[in-house]
């Protein structure tokens, strides 16, 4: 029973639950979707290993850092009688931080381009910086992490159909749907400007 669900497939099955849990309870804004990113990001760093999508799977390390630190960020009592306060960022602080993301990416698409045998290496590179980027403004409740991801996962969307994870394909082009709804609820919540 065990062996088989270390079966590469029923291991992409169990993420992908995982990680639809996830956003749902992000949605939310229920504390418990770190939960289940831990568990999905777990999963997925074998399942990106063996796709040769080292960027991919060196990011779920970093999912899972940021899962704790979204844990602790998410249940820290605010100003606003423990409410959850949406916050954003100004036009400049987008453009610096989308301008770092095309750097990065290049930079690190050109290095494993270069020394290893990865899979679509500024791609990969390229939505592994956005995803970092969201991530960290999923923990601190910024409402433009709603508009990061969607841009990323339309692309990875088809970067995991090439690589063969069609699970995983249909569980970002799912996400795009979640997202939507995830921008609308946020969107609704009284949010202050977080330069």
């Amino acid at each position: 029973m065990i062996s088989s669900l270390l079966n590469p497939f029923w291991l992409e099955v169990i993420a992908v639950i995982f990680a639809i849990i996830y956003l749902l309870l992000a949605v939310k804004k229920d504390v418990r979707c770190w939960y289940a990113a831990i568990l999905s990001s777990s999963l997925y760093f074998f399942i990106m290993l063996s796709a040769n999508l080292y960027m991919e799977a060196y990011l779920q390390i970093f999912y899972i850092l940021m899962a704790i630190y979204g844990w602790f960020q998410w249940n820290k009592v605010d100003e606003y009688n423990n409410k959850f306060i949406v916050k954003t960022w100004s036009i400049k602080r987008h453009v610096i931080v989308i301008s770092s993301i095309f750097i990065s990416a290049y930079v690190s698409g050109s290095l494993l381009n270069i020394y290893t045998d990865a899979a679509l290496p500024f791609i990969d590179a390229f939505t592994t910086w956005g995803a970092i980027i969201a991530t960290y403004m999923v923990a601190k409740k910024l409402l433009e992490n709603w508009i990061y991801w969607f841009v990323i996962d339309s692309i990875s969307v088809l970067v995991f159909m090439s690589r063969g994870l069609f699970l995983t394909s249909i569980l970002f082009f799912i996400y795009l749907i979640i997202i939507y709804y995830g921008y609308k609820s946020w969107s609704k919540i009284k949010y202050e400007m977080n330069a």
